[in-house]
């Protein structure tokens, strides 16, 4: 597809004798907000390794900006927030924040107000000068989603990003997540919050290592004929 961002045609993972991906299909096109969704251990988390050549496939293909990853040219073009955070924590948040705009080649004279921003999105102004050994895990969660955000990537891959963030600041996330997608830019992301997945452009639901559905949030629950995401998880799991 011409403008897709992440193409995945399917994806095989297998880790020994166990199969984690089966046949994963998934695009996310320019300006879309993709939500993956599914339970613990349904593999979320290597779709997006693999999607960014962190592990690699056993089978089918992982492309972004139509290229086979990992490629380390494409990484300035990616703001990525994994599950565990890899933060310095002897730093401070701004000796953090500094730190990876140095390495995301973010010019010298733009950082400043670089770190400005996503420090306010993320609402940590007060704290950055605090050695993150002080912070606390929802703190560390909103500074590793603050270092994703620098740079103003063209593609953001958050997985979980919104864990142990109060209701407040989590709809001051998402608000800034649907202005990045009104500029055209792309975002994958998991989550195992239901209501999140009401937020995005499309859902795909992972279940057994393949994605047993894909489409926007309304199509997907006139399909399956659910209220919510939820329900529609539930009935293509076969519980409901």
């Amino acid at each position: 597809m011409a403008n897709a961002i992440i193409e995945l045609t399917h994806l095989v993972k297998k880790f020994g004798k166990q199969t984690v991906l089966e046949d994963i299909n998934l695009t996310v096109q320019s300006g879309e907000i993709v939500g993956l969704i599914g339970p613990s251990g349904a593999g979320k988390s290597t779709v997006i390794k693999t999607t960014l050549g962190m592990e690699v496939a056993d089978g089918g293909s992982a492309k972004v900006f139509n290229e086979v990853m990992p490629n380390r040219e494409l990484l300035s073009r990616i703001g990525y927030m994994a599950q565990t955070d890899a933060l310095y924590e002897s730093l401070s948040a701004r000796e953090n924040l500094k730190f990876y705009a140095q390495m995301k080649g973010i010019a010298k004279d733009e950082i400043k107000t670089s770190i400005a921003h996503v420090a306010q999105v993320v609402d940590l102004t007060e704290d950055l000068d605090k050695r993150v050994t002080n912070y606390s895990g929802g703190m560390m969660r909103r500074l590793s989603l603050a270092i994703a955000l620098l740079g103003n990537p063209e593609l953001l891959i958050l997985d979980e990003p919104t864990v142990g963030i109060d209701p407040a600041l989590r709809r001051q996330i998402w608000k800034e997540l649907n202005h990045i997608r009104d500029e055209g830019r792309s975002i994958l992301i998991t989550t195992h919050v239901m209501d999140e997945a009401e937020l995005v452009d499309k859902v795909a639901l992972l279940l057994g290592g393949k994605v047993m559905a894909f489409d926007q949030p309304d199509v997907l629950k006139a399909q399956y004929e659910a209220k919510s995401i939820e329900d529609v998880f539930l009935k293509a799991e076969g519980v409901l």
